[in-house]
């Protein structure tokens, strides 16, 4: 079998950019004749990245030449899309050129923002969806986004890499460790988790906290939190690699998600498969993923009161937080290459076998 993998790969680190380059190397480890076809390739020549309006073309056009090209050799298309601008500018054209050439389709659709989007742009995504031979989400939260326009979805969980994400030997010493990972926008809420830390930090002194992301917000955050006080014990890593994001993991005793809106955060899986507590706000598909006192403490988003006694409340718990270390592992543990590899290998064999069909009937809209 010969499959073409369309998706991001790091830099920048990303879920859907991880999750396309671990997924590449298992399958090859596996057997599988794996053609990445990468969305984000670097602009060449570099001076072009700085056009705006301009740059698209320059990253588009060798990209629809790549497809073109593995269309003729591969059996099967795993697709990675997401929302907004990556849907139309690398997922549909992949989608349609593949479908075109008679090549089976299979859409993995992530995202946290796809009840907004689908209904922006519901009826040319599900034109471009009514192409694929399957469409496969992470969470049981898209697999409901999806139902509500009739398209039919698979589940395949995130994959977590149990041999880098693993617990520490004992927990650590010093003061306590938060450790947040996600990128600095907007979205991902880290204003809310710095006033957070404030607030927990009139009631605990001995805290820090290191967040490792990048991103268009790093000034403002910085200011933040040094208005708050908290200069010197909130660390802005930068962007980590997967051994250093599993690192700082067995370095800290909690991790905080304060995401405004979210899908399946595989930040979370490793987290737990590091043996972390977990403290995350309940937005999108979070709560699908991992449930409140089990395998994490929710929390209501833009509250950083809420957020503060979360934290506290887990700290503060020995019984809570054992609890939920113990089953986030076994959450983790459920999504190992050896429970999930499965899945998709039979999902390709099955679409090869069948040879290209629509995943969605052409009369719903």
């Amino acid at each position: 079998m010969r499959l073409a993998l369309v998706g991001p790969l790091p830099p920048p680190a990303g879920g859907m950019a991880n999750q396309t380059r671990q997924l590449a190397g298992l399958l090859r480890t596996g057997g599988v004749d794996v053609a990445l076809v990468r969305t984000n390739e670097p602009y060449r020549p570099a001076w072009v990245e700085s056009i705006r309006g301009v740059r698209a073309a320059f990253r588009l056009a060798p990209y629809v030449l790549r497809l073109a090209s593995l269309a003729k050799a591969c059996d099967v298309a795993h697709v990675m899309a997401n929302s907004g601008w990556a849907w139309h500018l690398f997922a549909a054209p992949a989608v349609r050129l593949m479908s075109r050439r008679n090549v089976p389709v299979i859409v993995n659709y992530r995202g946290g923002l796809a009840r907004e989007f689908l209904r922006r742009s519901g009826s040319s995504v599900l034109r471009t969806l009514r192409r694929a031979d399957a469409v496969v989400v992470p969470t049981r939260f898209l697999q409901q986004v999806f139902g509500e326009y009739g398209i039919e979805t698979r589940i395949i969980p995130n994959i977590v890499d149990l041999d880098l994400f693993r617990p520490a030997h004992q927990v650590p010493h010093g003061p306590v460790h938060i450790v947040i990972a996600r990128n600095l926008e907007h979205i991902y809420g880290i204003d809310i988790a710095i006033r957070a830390v404030s607030i927990l930090r009139a009631r605990t002194a001995d805290v820090r906290v290191s967040i490792a992301g990048e991103g268009p917000q790093r000034q403002s955050l910085e200011r933040l939190a040094a208005e708050q006080g908290l200069a010197s014990c909130v660390r802005f890593t930068g962007s980590l690699d997967p051994t250093g994001i599993a690192a700082l993991y067995r370095e800290a005793h909690i991790a905080l998600n304060p995401s405004r809106a979210d899908n399946a955060p595989n930040s979370l899986l490793e987290a737990a498969a590091c043996g972390l507590p977990i403290v995350s706000t309940n937005v999108g598909g979070i709560p699908y993923l991992v449930e409140h006192m089990r395998t994490a403490w929710l929390v209501p988003p833009e509250d950083p009161h809420a957020m503060a006694e979360g934290i506290s409340r887990v700290l503060n718990d020995s019984s809570l937080r054992e609890g939920l270390r113990t089953n986030g592992l076994a959450l983790a543990r459920s999504c190992s290459w050896s429970e999930i590899g499965r899945q998709w290998i039979d999902l390709y064999l099955a679409v090869c076998r069948t040879g290209p069909t629509r995943a969605i009937p052409i009369g719903v809209d």
